[in-house]
């Protein structure tokens, strides 16, 4: 796992992140009983029980749906921490890490709630361009944006001049 430090780094501070904030929301912000706190012209803490993953996917409003969700996302993280042990890359690393931080937070919400809360309200007037999300959402989000944008645009340099002398 030495190689995974950087994104057990970032893993962790997603996951305090993200359980800190739903603390906030159901606790001291009481946002469960208010519903809406209006922050900014353009963001809202609105309280959200999410059943699905998602964009509301795989609603799961049964017990035996809502603990499937749970082994699928576990399984998920497995080879998110599997993967990011063997990653040797730190911006890789810290992009896995964001995801399996943000899985993990939500497998916990979704193992002791039995959903996930969520309560971020990303808006431009009426326009929605997000469904109500959290911290672990986001964090996924931008994981994954990361591992995309740099599997697409990014070129390793070992891997450019070995290139190199095969076409030479």
């Amino acid at each position: 796992m030495r190689n995974a430090r950087a994104g057990l780094i970032v893993a962790a501070f997603v996951f305090i992140a993200d359980q800190l904030t739903k603390w906030l929301v159901l606790g001291p912000l009481n946002l469960r009983e208010v519903q809406q706190v209006y922050l900014l012209p353009f963001f809202n803490l609105t309280y959200t029980e999410n059943n699905g993953i998602s964009l509301g996917l795989f609603n799961a409003t049964t017990e035996t749906g809502r603990w499937m969700l749970v082994a699928m996302t576990a399984a998920i993280a497995i080879g998110v921490a599997v993967w990011m042990a063997k990653e040797k890359v730190r911006a890789d690393q810290a992009a896995l890490g964001m995801i399996l931080g943000g899985a993990l937070g939500n497998i916990l919400d979704r193992a002791r709630h039995g959903y996930v809360v969520d309560f971020a309200d990303l808006h431009f007037g009426a326009f929605r361009p997000f469904l109500v999300f959290n911290v672990s959402d986001a964090a996924i989000t931008i994981g994954v944006v990361i591992l995309l944008l740099r599997a697409f645009l990014v070129r390793d340099e070992k891997v450019s001049s070995k290139e190199s002398v095969e076409n030479a």
